[in-house]
């Protein structure tokens, strides 16, 4: 069996923060503009987030990272690594990470980056960031998964983009809410969603996008971290996976052998939809709003491309006192306002006169 993948010192989440927007829009809304007419059977979600006029990746970054500061109690000063994973960055040239370093107080001595690699860039800025801080290079690290998803109108996605995401502040694990025990990282290439330079929405390779893509990846990622542990599934009090939809989870947790009390708390998706590169990590904070010390949790990613960062986190004695610092990301979920199809046309700028 391949090797799981360890830091050289002992560390973990220090501080964790979400931020999903309060705007949601009804997957009936979608439907009813472009099907005519309304099947809630087939809907993928109930409704999903969408960002104001006045949002996007940056502006979100920053308020899951202000939770994620507080709720570490670390100064901003003593980040030395600022990541930002999305597939939604607001400009093409110019990063993220140095906004979202600025806005948080934590320049000018920090490194600073955006990630990308679709619905995974998230935890691919948290696996760098547990390198980094594994590594001994800096005590601490912030690693942002986020992004304002984009659909094209009327298309199968448009009914799931959605918008959200969550930070955390990797560092020591005697100050960790929840201790990295490994992950294990599982990458192909596998051509099931991607969009070239102009293209303002994405496409997808449809018979690419279950069996080859997700499903497996997830799998053998997940498989081959709880084999490495020597773990089993009934080991775990939670397990978070990738959500694009509200079914895609349930049936790898069956097919993995966890039951549906295991991802209850990370499945997020029926109420906002796929927040992408923040789909998994904001499934996280919501377990870890309600994890216990001593418990395990399994996060496992997905990203189109293709690729899966399997993690498994120890709850620390830490988490009761921490969780209170910051809001929780069901409060997020519960300021909802409903918004009609036009309004998120024009937000979004789907609507274009020429």
């Amino acid at each position: 069996m391949d090797s799981i993948l360890k830091t050289q010192r002992d560390i973990g989440i220090v501080g964790y923060g979400s931020y999903v927007p309060r705007y949601r829009l009804p997957a009936a809304a979608i439907a009813e503009v472009w099907k005519g007419r309304v099947d809630q059977a087939v809907l993928p979600v109930r409704e999903k987030s969408v960002p104001g006029p006045d949002e996007d990746t940056v502006t979100m970054a920053i308020e899951a990272g202000q939770n994620a500061l507080c709720r570490a109690g670390v100064s901003p000063q003593q980040i030395r690594a600022v990541w930002v994973g999305s597939e939604s960055h607001p400009y093409a040239v110019k990063p993220s990470g140095t906004i979202v370093a600025e806005a948080l107080g934590i320049t000018p001595n920090v490194n600073a980056a955006d990630f990308e690699f679709a619905c995974k860039a998230g935890t691919e800025a948290m696996q760098a960031a547990f390198g980094f801080v594994g590594s001994g290079m800096g005590d601490y690290a912030l690693a942002v998964a986020v992004d304002t998803a984009q659909g094209r109108p009327g298309d199968a996605l448009e009914y799931t983009a959605a918008a959200g995401g969550a930070a955390f502040v990797i560092g020591p694990a005697e100050q960790s809410v929840a201790i990295l025990e490994a992950s294990y990282s599982y990458v192909t290439d596998t051509p099931d969603f991607f969009r070239r330079a102009h293209q303002l929405y994405p496409e997808h390779g449809h018979r690419f996008t279950g069996e080859p893509a997700y499903f497996h990846h997830i799998i053998q990622a997940a498989r081959r971290l709880l084999d490495g542990l020597g773990r089993q599934p009934s080991d775990y009090a939670a397990a978070v996976f990738h959500q694009p939809n509200s079914k895609f989870p349930q049936k790898v947790a069956q097919e993995l052998g966890f039951c549906n009390e295991q991802i209850r708390a990370g499945l997020l998706a029926p109420h906002i939809g796929n927040t992408y590169a923040g789909a998994s990590p904001l499934g996280l904070t919501a377990v870890l709003d309600e994890a216990q010390p001593g418990q395990r949790i399994l996060m496992v990613s997905f990203g189109s491309g293709a690729g899966s960062d399997a993690m498994s986190f120890i709850v620390s004695e830490h988490i009761e006192a921490r969780r209170r610092l910051a809001p929780l990301t069901r409060m997020y979920l519960q300021r909802e306002k409903t918004v009609n199809y036009t309004q998120y046309a024009r937000w979004r700028k789907k609507i274009v006169l020429h």
